[in-house]
């Protein structure tokens, strides 16, 4: 998926009158976010990939100033219609990218989110939508708007790459999602990191006390993920526990849970 920032905002259904449409087909690949304490599937984020299982780079730099909102809102329709086929009857989430700098009012730039996962049974709780960080510092009240109304209307809110800009705490002040994903910045080789696994201690505490969980992204090692549970995080994403899979999403046995040796 794609994330990226605009100087005009626009809905989506701006975007279905005049915006050109992105001319490539797309398909999906799914990575688990998994829950190591109870062993299961947390959620599933959706990664575009081109028809053949092309790069997300190779997608991605087919998109224009022209055709970038026709794109964000052509990927959310599709992994819907994708992740329809398995994680509905598993009750796991479906985690979407998205550009809250292109929503000027939720109710109506989701419509056509929304009929896509009404026609593809896909019920609205099991969404999650992450939205970057760098989206939102431009405009924090506007972005607090946005997740407030999404939570509103039943979606999981997730902050995405949480502390690698500037306003990190003070945006988690405003906004107050459901969820933050650490960057992998912070996650890289923080057993080797004093100073890292101080500053995610107390960012554990915070978050404990007002029920915002964390996702760790981007674990490659397994000391890594041993770390991090002794700060007691235990949502975890990345190619140590499950690569991402095209065209399906791995089940919880497809997961490397161990953590021994």
């Amino acid at each position: 998926m794609m994330s990226t920032s605009t100087a005009t905002p626009l809905c989506e259904e701006a975007i279905c009158r005049c915006a050109e449409p992105f001319p490539e087909r797309l398909s999906f690949a799914f990575q688990p976010i998994i829950d190591f304490k109870s062993r299961t599937i947390f959620a599933q984020e959706a990664l575009v990939r081109g028809p053949e299982g092309e790069s997300a780079g190779s997608v991605l730099s087919k998109v224009t100033t022209e055709n970038m909102h026709a794109f964000d809102r052509h990927c959310r329709i599709q992994a819907l219609k994708s992740a329809s086929r398995t994680l509905a009857r598993r009750g796991e989430l479906l985690s979407l990218n998205t550009m809250p700098n292109a929503v000027y009012d939720p109710a109506t730039c989701l419509r056509t989110t929304l009929a896509a996962a009404t026609a593809n049974g896909f019920p609205i709780d099991q969404i999650m939508f992450e939205m970057t960080e760098h989206e939102a510092v431009t405009d924090p009240d506007h972005f607090a708007m946005i997740v407030r109304s999404y939570k509103d209307m039943g979606f999981t809110t997730a902050l995405d790459d949480f502390g690698s800009g500037g306003a990190g705490l003070t945006l988690l002040a405003s906004v107050m999602p459901d969820i933050i994903k650490l960057d992998m910045a912070l996650v890289r080789n923080v057993h080797i990191s004093p100073v890292k696994r101080t500053i995610l201690s107390a960012l554990v505490e915070i978050c404990d006390k007002f029920g915002i969980r964390i996702i760790a992204e981007g674990i490659e090692v397994k000391a890594e993920a041993r770390a991090l549970l002794d700060l007691g995080i235990t949502l975890f994403q990345g190619y140590y526990f499950s690569r991402p899979q095209l065209n399906d999403a791995p089940t919880a046995d497809d997961i490397n849970w161990s953590l021994a040796g």
